[in-house]
């Protein structure tokens, strides 16, 4: 599947990755990679849902909706509230994924970016500016993480 982009300048989010309080480097803003709408929406479809375009609808059919999907839950709020850049503990051994791998994160629909694991794991934080129940996955791997506007985050595997 080939994907068609937006340049991050003209993404209506990239204030995310503006931050003063969280710089991001001008080659990680070069791998952050917004979708269009279509190529986002295709996303969405095919991996995450093709019923609804927003987490909290999410329903019968939705791998996302199964309670065996997720395995561990934990707090993200007050890694992304401390001085440490570090994701928590749990989240990096839940991923032993390659810092060339290509993940996604998707906070709906239409509102998906494309970017690498180690592009993700330096600048999470950013990402995080918007916590209405984005989803980190990979197509190519079965981990995945669900992020919740009250801190806390959970662990699992794509059905």
């Amino acid at each position: 599947m080939t994907h068609s982009y937006i340049p991050l300048e003209q993404y209506r989010r990239k204030w995310i990755f503006n931050h003063k309080d969280l710089p991001v480097t001008e080659d990680d803003k070069m791998a952050i990679k917004p979708l269009s709408d279509k190529s986002a929406m295709e996303v969405w479809n095919r991996w995450i849902s093709n019923k609804c375009s927003r987490a909290e609808l999410f329903g019968k059919g939705d791998w996302a909706a199964r309670n065996n999907s997720w395995v561990k839950t934990d707090h993200w709020q007050s890694a992304w509230d401390s001085e440490d850049p570090a994701l928590p503990a749990m989240f990096i051994e839940h991923f032993d994924w390659s810092d060339e791998t290509t993940v996604y994160f998707a906070y709906e629909k239409y509102q998906i970016i494309e970017t690498k694991w180690k592009i993700f794991k330096s600048n999470w934080k950013c990402f995080l500016f918007f916590d209405d129940g984005p989803l980190l996955f990979s197509p190519k791997l079965k981990q995945a993480a669900w992020f919740q506007q009250d801190g806390q985050y959970q662990l699992g595997v794509r059905g």
